[in-house]
């Protein structure tokens, strides 16, 4: 029986099932979008190198976060694109495997990253005058680097567990790039453990992470509250407001299509929310921190050499 399995050494992603014309309109409007990715968070991490007043804790973790979304766009993106022009362009099994193991990798680094970022939020709001000495570099430092290497781990448990298995056909991926649910499917052997692992990896690191999140903005909610001026209340939130945009936005599309009722079903409806959660929230993150933090653009405008327009901001 085994003799006459053939393995497989090509993927083809079937993407969108759209007319031609469609998809030649998808195409410019990915392109652009992951310019305006590329873009933006080049834009971020460029004023955060580049402006002194930016070397923060915050806006450290905020440059990581920006590798991340760069990354993700890169991971999945060109390949999307390709297949939006040439839907039968096949992508090759180390290919596809590589891609699997990069978007994981990155989605476990952000999920941590976030966390790490309302840590300092926290800090920052409820213990103030302690903030230099709680936030020091080489507590950041090591933060942000226990954040890559878990996310690294965490992929590579899904790897290990992924790469002995045989495909022997069909070759096509009901998805738009690899993603590990849309390549299990296509496995001539029982998968039930590598499902299981996929749903607990992604409770470990999602609901686990989120609900961290969410104590630590009750107590930083807690500690606006008793600020006595409007002034000062408003400037509190005013630094929290931006990452709580993007966890939302993080987080709430990632539950629903790992974590969510009917867990594993080919809905057409998950594939889309995937699209917004790797291509548009990578897009968002940095209009987002840059629209709503007053630091970021008046960096901006400093390094564009518009000194005196500053004090307009």
């Amino acid at each position: 029986m085994e003799g006459n399995i053939t393995s497989i050494t090509e993927f083809i992603l079937l993407g969108f099932p759209l007319s031609s014309r469609i998809q030649l309109l998808l195409f410019g409007i990915f392109f652009l979008l992951y310019t305006f990715t590329l873009l933006g968070n080049g834009t971020i991490l460029g004023l955060i190198c580049l402006d002194p007043r930016l070397h923060t804790p915050m806006y450290f973790f905020l440059s990581h976060l920006a590798v991340v979304d760069m990354s993700y766009a890169c991971n999945t993106v060109p390949q999307m694109l390709v297949n939006l022009l040439s839907p039968t362009t096949p992508i090759s099994f180390a290919g596809c495997i590589t891609q699997t193991f990069l978007f994981l990798t990155f989605a476990n680094a952000e999920c941590l990253l976030l966390v790490v970022m309302s840590y300092d939020r926290y800090v920052a709001i409820c213990h103030p005058l302690r903030y230099s000495a709680i936030m020091s570099w080489r507590l950041c430092i090591t933060l942000a680097v226990t954040s890559w290497t878990i996310g690294v781990l965490m992929a590579l448990i899904h790897l290990t567990l992924l790469l002995p298995l045989p495909f022997c056909g069909p070759q096509r991926v009901d998805h738009f790039f690899c993603e590990i649910i849309a390549v299990l499917k296509l496995a001539c052997a029982d998968t039930h453990i590598n499902e299981i692992m996929v749903l607990a990896g992604a409770m470990s690191v999602l609901v686990g992470p989120f609900s961290s999140i969410v104590i630590s903005y009750i107590h930083i909610l807690c500690a606006i509250l008793r600020i006595q001026s409007g002034e000062g209340r408003q400037k509190a939130f005013s630094t929290c407001s931006s990452h709580l945009c993007v966890v939302g936005l993080f987080y709430g599309t990632a539950i629903i299509m790992y974590v969510g009722p009917r867990y594993g079903n080919p809905k057409e409806q998950k594939k889309y929310l995937l699209l917004f959660h790797s291509l548009f929230n990578p897009m968002l993150n940095p209009l987002i921190y840059s629209l709503r933090n007053k630091e970021v653009k008046v960096a901006l405008k400093r390094v564009l050499g518009k000194e005196t327009f500053v004090k307009r901001c």
